[in-house]
């Protein structure tokens, strides 16, 4: 009887210590769970509501791109895609094949469809067909009527009405970037499928500007990220409107002006700095980096163009500005009277410096010249005299005062500074001292000197100007300081300009403007892009056309019309095309003398 006793007695305690333990951990159970539901259960059910629902950013609508007169540059169209969703369309093969039979579906479009396929949900939808009109989708929709998970949707793509014309000043837009991505304070916007930056031109340096604002919509998702349903929807903010100075019609003529020949022009407003025109040829079609260039072979012909189509030469190209800077040294040389605007040289063709020959272009010579004939008739050997007297720390002063040796700050990505050389310059960059012959070189514009295109304008419009140091510009309005050259020297050298081209000494005669009131001014210039040995000048150095086109002079005309009245400015550049006379003014002479009359239809 003890042993029983003793038995039931220690299966009491053992039963007593098991339930203890249920009801303490029955205790833990209820405190955890008055804790989920009570305590934090508004932050639980937050966390669950996120689980169900997801916000997803709307791309705003990109703004648009006009000229003067609120003509389209860059704008949006509404185009068609076709989708299909791979869990919902059975065999990938059988439903392109339907596809197929309404419009082309070829092998690489079939790869990329597959990889997608391969790479995302079985939920997400993948783009079959891009860029479709109205009519296509239409007729699409007798493939897709009776097949499941095949759709059309409507997106807006970013078109360029002027096309390979105003490709460098108005660029293009194109697909995120790693680098972009990951510099971007605005990451999630960029990585939607749809969304597209600037990559050049006024679509980059402005992009944010004409990017807007996203919006939002909030969708019902499961837990494997399939979307259910939208909950709401706040749209974006589009991008601003942009007006440029740009003239549509200015800019298309101008770009039709050079055609095989690669080169720059730009076309400037001497009163405010505003761009009219601005061409850089070759060129190229901005609408087919929207969504990248699929075809390897097409890329390559671009990127490896000997003429760099991509590269905009208005504002990056580099070059010696030839006889278009002797209005500089003229100016330099007036400013620090080391030379007045009657002082005559004798020009036989030849200058001698120690035992250096420093030839003028004209062989037999100009005879006397003052200043009024050296820039009339371009003689070098003036030019050699002054720019000995002046000195080049001088020169470069003036140069600056004109715009040169920095970039002028165009509203564009890509400019380069040009080169004005000085004393301390070389000194500086070759560890050597600056030679006296140098400046000789420099005082025709060539050795180190170096020039942009929409520099040479800007130093123009200075000139025409007369007043202002006017600035360059493709937005908006600029404060203009004083340019700060005396008047009197301004008009000695602005009436020889006139007699450039109003003159029949002149080496501008005979792309002059004949038309009554509209005449223009200018000067000359043709830059080499080779050194001319001793023994080819003493066989006679052969014509620019004889010579491989590499070897040929670049080919430069800088004027402002009309000559009395200054308007309008151009620079225009013809790469190897050989004297400026020939090549280069008559498409400044036709480009200003398109801008007058077009002032004259407007107003």
């Amino acid at each position: 009887m003890a042993s029983l006793r003793g038995k039931s007695h220690l299966i009491h305690r053992r039963a007593l210590l098991v339930g203890g333990i249920q009801i303490g951990l029955m205790g833990l159970l209820a405190g955890r769970l008055v804790q989920l539901q009570v305590l934090d259960g508004d932050r639980y059910s937050r966390r669950a509501e996120d689980n169900r629902t997801a916000e997803r950013l709307l791309a705003p609508e990109r703004g648009e791109i006009v000229d003067r007169r609120g003509r389209p540059l860059a704008r949006n169209r509404e185009t068609y895609r076709l989708l299909l969703v791979p869990e919902q369309t059975g065999s990938i093969e059988a439903a392109l094949d339907d596809i197929a039979r309404f419009a082309t579906v070829g092998p690489t479009a079939r790869e990329r469809i597959h990889k997608a396929v391969l790479a995302q949900p079985a939920f997400e939808p993948v783009i079959v067909l891009d860029d479709l009109s109205w009519e296509e989708i239409t007729r699409l929709s007798l493939a897709i009527a009776e097949r499941e998970g095949i759709f059309t949707s409507a997106v807006l793509r970013r078109i360029y009405p002027l096309g390979a014309a105003a490709a460098h000043p108005v660029g293009y837009v194109g697909r995120v970037s790693q680098t972009e991505l990951e510099q971007s304070d605005a990451a999630s916007l960029l990585r939607m499928p749809d969304f597209r930056i600037g990559k050049t031109g006024i679509e980059r340096s402005q992009d944010e500007t004409l990017r807007g604002a996203a919006g939002a919509r909030l969708m019902e998702i499961t837990s494997t990220g399939r979307q259910r349903r939208e909950l709401d929807r706040q749209e974006g903010l589009s991008g601003e409107t942009l007006r440029l100075t740009l003239d549509a019609d200015l800019q298309r003529f101008a770009a039709s002006l050079f055609g095989d020949e690669a080169g720059a022009a730009i076309l400037m407003d001497v009163r405010n700095g505003g761009l009219l025109a601005m061409v850089s040829s070759p060129s190229f079609d901005p609408g087919i980096f929207h969504d990248g260039i699929a075809d390897r072979q097409e890329w390559r012909a671009l990127a490896s163009n000997p003429l760099h189509p991509l590269n905009n030469r208005a504002v990056s190209g580099q070059y010696a500005p030839g006889s278009t800077f002797k209005m500089v040294v003229a100016l330099a040389a007036l400013d620090a009277q080391t030379v007045s605007a009657d002082q005559r040289f004798f020009c036989n063709g030849v200058h001698e410096l120690g035992t250096g020959r420093f030839h003028c272009w004209h062989r037999s010579g100009h005879g006397d010249v003052d200043l009024f004939k050296a820039l009339q008739q371009s003689c070098d050997i003036y030019f050699y005299e002054i720019a000995q007297r002046t000195g080049i720390d001088r020169i470069a002063a003036m140069a600056r005062k004109l715009g040169f040796d920095a970039p002028t700050g165009v509203e564009l990505p890509g400019e380069r500074n040009g080169l004005i050389p000085t004393k301390s310059w070389k000194q500086e960059a070759r560890d050597e001292a600056w030679q006296v012959g140098e400046t000789l070189i420099a005082g025709i514009g060539q050795g180190y000197v170096l020039a942009t295109p929409i520099q040479l304008a800007t130093m123009t419009a200075r000139i025409a100007n007369g007043e202002h140091a006017v600035v360059p510009r493709l937005i908006g309005a600029s404060a203009v300081p004083e340019l700060g050259i005396d008047k009197q020297h301004l008009a000695i050298v602005r009436r020889a300009l006139a007699a450039v081209t109003g003159s029949r000494r002149g080496t501008a005669w005979n792309a002059r403007i004949q038309e009554a009131g509209l005449e223009m001014a200018g000067k000359t210039g043709t830059s080499q892009v080779r050194r001319i040995s001793q023994l080819e000048r003493r066989l006679g150095v052969r014509k620019n056309e004889q010579l491989p086109r590499a070897q040929r002079d670049h080919a430069l005309f800088v004027g402002y019309a009309p000559a009395d009245k200054p308007r309008y400015a151009a620079a225009v550049v013809v790469e190897h095309g050989g004297g400026g006379s020939k090549a280069a003014a008559p498409i400044a002479r036709d480009l200003l003398l398109a801008a007058q009359k077009s002032e004259r239809t407007q107003s």
